[in-house]
């Protein structure tokens, strides 16, 4: 009999199965050596010690061996024994000891056994086997023992389970949507980006087509940012180490930032943030309240170290460009600002066609600098602008930076997933660091206020949830190439060329193929490449100077005229809408 609440008897049932995940592969495997093997959300997984690496091909085997487990109803039996008893039984199992030596020496282990198959585990599990309905094993990863690397890297096997059968279905369903998403994947249909062993892991080189959808939203980046009262600034990629002492990135951050140059003598670090140099600029010259507020962004590249076990392609890098900004102001100007702030991350997000958000206030943690008159001071200043706008927003308690509280807004792509992508945090550690101040009203120095911004997050981490939002058919106003000119034969290719040029001089970034290729194969690679249109040139479109439209959603019309087709595009791209409509 399962206890608890609907969600807790789910932890227990996948708890359940990562046991029987772990008969199976023992009686499989004879001399396997075991780690853990909690639930998780959606599933549950278990660690591995194997005379031999596992691959996908193992586990309908392995999967097929857990069935008769289940089948046999086996009673999951929990005892209660001494250390050393247990130390006996789990000899030849030296990860188990390991656990079992941190126990204090007065408590009895846990165990529970399912026929002859026993596991140190303090549970609780189901009464029976068969009370494990609906599993599926997904994939084999590698873990390092307890998260060190610089322990032994064991065999993960991850599994999803479910109550029913529909349910487990249907989260299979979802799965395979994800992987047919997954930026990784259509990449290596649509050859976007690099990232040669090389160069290092963590370090991206852009193609031309990225280079193409990066360039047309930087531009539309720039123009919205001085549209809306900020100045572009750009600063060096490395600093000397003093700056980063100051800053106390060096105290605090010296764990993700790259080992240091000598240069003359002095250490030099690369930049793992944009800040300190604002700083140092709004520090080049005297200051007055009149000058503030001071809006400064930069799309500045940024430097890293993450370990090598998390890198997950443009997720999770070591080399990236921050959408990035810093606003400087007084006190009394602080919720106007940040209100701004909120409207501008709406906007951007809309216009990449993110409708759903959700906003975050994030508050103290246990390691915080700052008095807790200043944290509590900032954070009723960021509760003020949300109640004030009626925006929904949820507290995130603990959650904020340790220099002070910050607003996260996590926007939800077309699978429903939620990303932390904006965050606007509020600063009341550099300005004193680096003792910036103005001259007030009143003919005295007072501190600014500063808060940090970034719209996008990071490039990287952007372009990868853009590319799996849209599977890689971008919005029109986005995709490198907005029309594919497809001529039947050679002999439309003149006029296929001038249709072109003409094309490409009302600023439509176009593709024409000539190649010696039936038209089927040519509409058959740009519907591949996720082109928004291609317009097909035979006899009939020359005779009667227009095109035939096909839309990468199918759609056809045939006999369109050029003036026709270009407004139509054209609408696509100032309105920026996901598809073009003829």
């Amino acid at each position: 009999m399962v206890h608890g609440t609907p969600s807790e008897a789910l932890d227990i049932m996948r708890h359940s199965a990562a046991h029987i995940l772990a008969y199976a592969v023992s009686q499989l495997f004879p001399g396997t050596k075991l780690g853990i093997g909690p639930a998780i959300e959606n599933g549950f997984y278990y660690d591995f010690e194997l005379s031999r690496a596992l691959s996908q091909d193992d586990l309908p085997l392995i999967e097929a061996k857990m069935n008769d487990i289940v089948k046999q109803n086996l009673p999951f039996m929990r005892e209660a024994v001494g250390r050393m008893e247990a130390e006996i039984t789990f000899a030849d199992q030296p990860y188990k000891l390991e656990l079992l030596s941190e126990l204090p020496a007065d408590e009895d282990a846990i165990l529970y056994r399912n026929g002859d198959f026993v596991d140190l585990c303090k549970g609780p599990h189901v009464s029976h086997t068969a009370r494990v309905k609906a599993f599926k094993l997904l994939s084999i990863a590698g873990a390092y023992w307890r998260g060190n690397e610089k322990r032994p890297m064991l065999q993960r096997i991850y599994g999803a389970a479910f109550q029913t059968k529909s349910e487990l279905d249907e989260y299979l369903k979802r799965l395979a949507e994800l992987e047919a998403r997954d930026h990784r994947r259509i990449n290596k249909q649509l050859n976007l980006f690099a990232t040669p062993d090389e160069i290092g892991g963590g370090l991206v080189i852009y193609g031309p087509k990225a280079g193409r959808i990066r360039t047309t939203i930087e531009e539309f980046w720039r123009r919205e940012h001085y549209d809306n009262g900020y100045e572009i600034l750009y600063s060096p990629h490395i600093g000397r180490s003093t700056l980063w002492e100051i800053s106390g990135h060096l105290a605090n951050y010296k764990d993700i930032m790259y080992s240091p140059m000598d240069i003359d003598g002095q250490d030099y670090y690369v930049k793992p943030m944009n800040c300190p140099f604002h700083i140092l600029y709004y520090k080049s010259q005297a200051r007055s309240y009149r000058d503030l507020p001071l809006r400064w962004a930069e799309l500045g590249t940024v430097y890293r170290y993450e370990r090598s076990g998390v890198l997950t392609g443009l997720l999770r890098v070591r080399g990236f460009t921050q959408d990035d900004a810093h606003i400087i102001c007084t006190p009394e100007q602080i919720e106007s600002e940040i209100s701004e702030v909120i409207n501008f991350s709406f906007k951007m997000w809309n216009t990449f066609g993110f409708k759903e958000h959700q906003l975050y206030l994030a508050t103290r943690p246990e390691k915080a600098i700052g008095t807790e008159e200043q944290w509590q001071k900032a954070s009723d200043a960021l509760k003020r602008v949300l109640d004030a706008q009626g925006l929904d927003y949820k507290i995130d308690e603990g959650g904020g930076a340790f220099y002070g509280p910050k607003i996260d807004l996590k926007v939800k792509d077309a699978l429903g997933r939620e990303w932390q992508m904006t965050t606007i945090q509020f600063d009341f550690n550099l300005p004193e660091r680096f003792e910036m101040v103005y001259t007030g009203a009143d003919g005295q120095e007072h501190r600014p206020y500063m808060v940090h911004r970034a719209l996008l997050g990071s490039w990287e981490r952007f372009f990868g949830l853009l590319i799996e939002h849209y599977a890689g058919a971008f919005p029109v106003w986005l995709h490198p190439v907005q029309a594919a000119v497809l001529p039947i034969s050679d002999r439309h290719i003149e006029y296929a060329r001038k249709l072109a040029e003409n094309l490409k001089l009302q600023g439509i970034r176009v593709y024409l193929d000539q190649r010696s290729e039936t038209i089927n194969q040519k509409i058959r690679q740009a519907q591949l490449e996720k082109i928004p249109c291609m317009l097909v040139i035979g006899d009939k479109e020359i005779d009667n100077r227009t095109v035939a439209v096909r839309l990468r959603t199918g759609e056809q019309k045939f006999g369109v005229g050029l003036e026709e087709f270009k407004e139509s595009i054209n609408t696509a791209i100032r309105d920026r809408l996901p598809n073009v409509v003829v």
